[in-house]
């Protein structure tokens, strides 16, 4: 082997070796980007994004998406690298987004928990807005339990024993007063069914000394029609306030979004609290991709979407469902909006 081959093949062991590392060696760190967006008055896979039942619904015009974040783990460092040379990718710390002692699917499973939750709480802020009268509501029913197979989530509970209660405070004081293994009844109204009455042998419950029913209940307005939200792989909270928008779209005349193209995000609580979340220049970019011109930023996140606001994308400071609905109004009508 003459003494050039050899000084070449010196030169490229280090240069295979960086190049083997780049392609096997997995770095601690997560990229975050800009996501898929979905209009929540539109249709995934042959479904409505928002599908509401057992009423009349209106029609809708415009688009009213919210926003997402893509996620990437168990980057090798060629993939970190060129990420975050792309300019497009954040990197951040791996303990972050999956924290020491919590595996994958722990906080996979707490995500989807957040957007369920997310879902219920975008029915009741858009049902409250729309002057629909609260109720004491199922939120979940215990399987196996006493009431499982007799009330279902999303039951008014209107009577115990005949009692009539209008909230949480009442219906629980009522249950104190019995003990496990007696037989209440409970009068309740379900959606698009007849109302109905339910005899239900209560068990028992560590946690307490009364008679056990098995449901969770809140004070929550009340319609008697079904909202489904059919959106499959999305996870987190920040959904709430366009689902919410979309809600009172299809219940209300008009069109919020008339024939603009509005993005958005932000949490919802049950009472519209429109409420802060995380990668917001991440979704604006997405929604500036996506077509939008107006972006609905809950008010906490104001400044950080200011540092970084594509061109020609309108930013739309909300607090509430309420305030997010009059400034839609206030934009279709020539208006201007509270703003970044």
């Amino acid at each position: 082997m003459n003494r050039r081959i050899a000084t070449l093949m010196v030169a490229l062991v280090p240069i295979v070796v960086f190049g083997v590392l780049l392609a096997v060696v997995t770095v601690p760190f997560v990229s975050l980007g800009p996501g898929p967006t979905f209009d929540t008055l539109g249709e995934v896979d042959g479904k409505q994004v928002v599908a509401i039942e057992g009423t009349q619904t209106h029609p809708t015009t415009g688009h009213l998406n919210m926003t997402t974040v893509s996620q990437r783990d168990g980057l090798s460092l060629g993939e970190a690298l060129t990420l975050w040379l792309s300019g497009q990718e954040q990197l951040v710390p791996r303990d972050l987004v999956y924290p020491p002692g919590k595996s994958r699917e722990d906080v996979d499973k707490a995500n989807n928990e957040d957007f369920k939750n997310s879902e219920d709480s975008a029915e009741y802020a858009a049902l409250g807005y729309l002057k629909y009268q609260p109720a004491v509501t199922v939120a979940a029913v215990t399987d196996p339990g006493p009431s499982a197979g007799k009330l279902r989530s999303g039951d008014a509970l209107d009577a115990v024993n005949g009692k009539p209660v209008a909230n949480v405070e009442q219906f629980t004081g009522l249950l104190k007063s019995t003990k496990p293994g007696d037989v209440v009844t409970i009068d309740y109204r379900r959606k698009n069914e007849p109302a109905g009455v339910a005899q239900i042998t209560l068990g028992t419950n560590k946690d307490r000394d009364y008679g056990f029913l098995g449901v969770a209940v809140l004070d929550a307005p009340w319609a008697p029609f079904v909202v489904d939200f059919n959106l499959a792989n999305v996870g987190g909270p920040s959904a709430g306030l366009m689902f919410s928008l979309a809600v009172v779209d299809k219940l209300t005349t008009g069109g919020l979004a008339g024939s603009m193209f509005v993005a958005g995000t932000g949490t919802i609580s049950v009472d519209g609290k429109v409420g802060q979340i995380g990668g917001i220049t991440h979704k604006m970019a997405a929604a500036h991709a996506a077509g939008a011109t107006v972006f609905l930023v809950p008010a906490k996140n104001c400044y950080e979407a200011n540092s970084d606001n594509p061109s020609g994308l309108k930013l739309v400071k909300v607090e509430t469902l309420g305030e997010a609905v009059d400034a839609l109004h206030a934009i279709t009508s020539g208006g201007q909006p509270p703003s970044c």
